[in-house]
């Protein structure tokens, strides 16, 4: 019986391993195994929700070992740090509880298929102060870690007898930094539902920094140029063509010499794949670290690895090279597990061709603004408010389907409708 490895339960690792699960390893065709150093799975372009409290993750996750069972793989416990592509072994480093007591060892786990589908990190370009000051949003821990130090400032802010500010400062006007600066108004104003009549929206101060010309860079001009004005009216401060020098304590110094203070510093200017994988010393990769790969998705010299997902440098027959987003992974996930069906049958593999159906970005709920069928239009088909609101949700719908099949998908979202009647609009701990 093969055994198929996938390292990484993001949003690509969890959808093949389901899939494999049902048509390999519920038949007994392919032992199936997903590893991943979290225990639970988040949908990661709903990571600034739990950032904000939006999402809890303790019942919004997936939990792994609980959905291995029900879809037919393992699941292991554990963070990659090696790889022997001859002996075809893959090294899991030992995990340590909060106490630093051992939990699990060092672990060799064989393999006869390898997919990497490790994600991405933040890129912080070498900028000094930033690791040591920012929060990052690459995982659940750290998204619920700005949630913590979020909510700290607010309570200290409600106990003030005179009106105080909160100061927050995103560097980074993609997606992540415009869609996390609407949800911090949206939770604001949820405040005073909960205790905090002190604590509202106009005391939040909120500056997007980016260095480009103008935010949302990635997407075509008008849907920057609505998410821009919403962000404004909202009070957002939105600085372009801002470079950050250096973060230090009170904030953020530009390149100019100004210095931008905040109480709450976010860094989400750009993403790469972990700095791990150059020092595996396998594989070639691109400045990003992404692994470079054959059209069949398999990694440049090796004809039994797959790399799938923001780890992967995947050029396009007309040169460009696909995007990093939730939609290319769920699409590799769908072209890799063809393929490796193809093999184990002894046919022939098909080449990856990117499809782009357009992006989104959601104003929580204020507005959604973004475009359908980029291949079709060029990006031209723009849509925004309660069309592109059902649009955006429908994505999350998407994976939910992928990784629960239809019937306990639509049960897991009545579980989530019945939960917002029950449980408050956000997290307050």
């Amino acid at each position: 019986m093969e055994n198929i490895l996938i390292i990484g339960g993001g949003a690509g690792g969890l959808e093949l391993a389901t899939q494999l699960g049902h048509q390999l390893g519920k038949k007994g065709k392919a032992r199936i195994t997903l590893v991943d150093r979290n225990r639970s799975h988040i949908w990661k372009p709903l990571l600034h929700e739990v950032a904000t409290g939006s999402l809890d993750t303790s019942t919004d996750g997936v939990v792994y070992h609980a959905h291995a069972a029900k879809h037919h793989y393992q699941f292991q416990l554990g963070e990659f740090c090696h790889l022997d592509p001859v002996a075809k072994v893959v090294t899991l480093a030992p995990s340590f509880d909060s106490e630093g007591e051992p939990v699990l060892p060092k672990r060799e786990l064989k393999y006869d298929k390898l997919v990497l589908a490790i994600g991405s990190v933040s890129n912080d370009f070498g900028t000094p102060g930033v690791a040591d000051h920012c929060y990052f949003l690459d995982s659940h821990q750290q998204a619920e870690r700005f949630h913590y130090g979020l909510m700290n400032n607010f309570i200290r802010i409600n106990q003030k007898d005179t009106p105080d500010e909160l100061h927050i400062a995103i560097v980074g006007g993609g997606a992540t930094g415009v869609e996390l600066s609407a949800e911090l108004y949206h939770v604001t104003d949820l405040l005073k539902s909960y205790g905090m009549p002190n604590m509202t929206a106009r005391q939040l101060k909120i500056s997007l920094i980016e260095a480009g010309p103008r935010i949302l860079p990635a997407l075509p001009d008008r849907i920057s140029a609505s998410a821009r004005k919403e962000l404004v009216r909202l009070g957002v401060q939105v600085r372009e063509s801002v470079k950050v020098a250096s973060a230090n304590k009170q904030g953020f110094q530009t390149a100019e010499g100004e210095q931008i203070n905040a109480d709450l510093m976010i860094w989400a200017a750009g993403v790469k794949a972990p700095d791990f994988i150059g020092r595996l010393n396998v594989f070639a990769t691109n400045r990003n670290n992404q692994i470079l790969v054959e059209p069949t998705l398999q990694a440049k010299g090796y004809s039994d690895i797959w790399v799938i997902g923001d780890c992967c440098a995947c050029e396009q027959p007309d040169g460009s090279w696909v995007p990093p987003r939730a939609q290319s992974a769920h699409q590799m996930a769908t072209q890799v597990k063809k393929n490796l069906i193809a093999v184990l049958k002894g046919e022939v593999q098909q080449p990856y061709l990117y499809k782009d159906h357009g992006s989104l970005v959601n104003l929580s709920r204020y507005s959604t603004v973004g475009s359908l069928m980029g291949n079709l239009t060029s990006n031209s088909m723009f849509i925004e408010g309660r069309i592109a609101r059902a649009v955006y949700i429908s994505l999350y719908r998407m994976h939910q389907v992928a990784i629960h099949g239809w019937p306990k998908a639509m049960l897991v979202i009545l579980a989530e409708k019945i939960g917002k009647v029950v449980r408050p609009k956000m997290k307050l701990h």
